[in-house]
């Protein structure tokens, strides 16, 4: 864990979140500074710098996430009108913080394109 990485701070209970949802491997709290008026971040316990750096041994890591995004979904209402999964990659992407996370967006209708 790279000492200065918030996400890992979260993770470890250093730094308070409102928790939605955790397990082993992932947790799930509202962003700070939303977008949508549903915003919450899932983030890996595991320190991941992005995308790019998933490796074969995250296979099942990666593929629990995406199993449990509907649950995280259906505990913030957003099923009935539906939502946007995002992950952004390294700066050009607009990642901000260097630890894997996804965004989930609700509560509004989702403009497109979107950047």
């Amino acid at each position: 864990m790279p000492a200065d990485c918030i996400f890992c701070k979260i993770a470890a209970g250093e730094i308070p979140a409102e928790v939605i949802y955790q397990d082993d491997y992932i947790m799930a709290f509202p962003d700070i500074s939303p977008v949508a008026p549903v915003h919450i971040l899932v983030i890996t316990k595991k320190h991941i710098a992005n995308l790019l750096e998933t490796t074969a041994a995250d296979h099942t890591l990666l593929g629990h996430v995406m199993a449990t995004l509907p649950r995280i979904v259906s505990l913030m209402g957003l099923e009935k009108d539906g939502f946007r999964v995002v992950v952004n990659t390294k700066e050009h992407g607009g990642q901000t913080v260097p630890h894997l996370h996804w965004h989930i967006l609700g509560g509004r209708p989702m403009n497109w394109p979107p950047g």
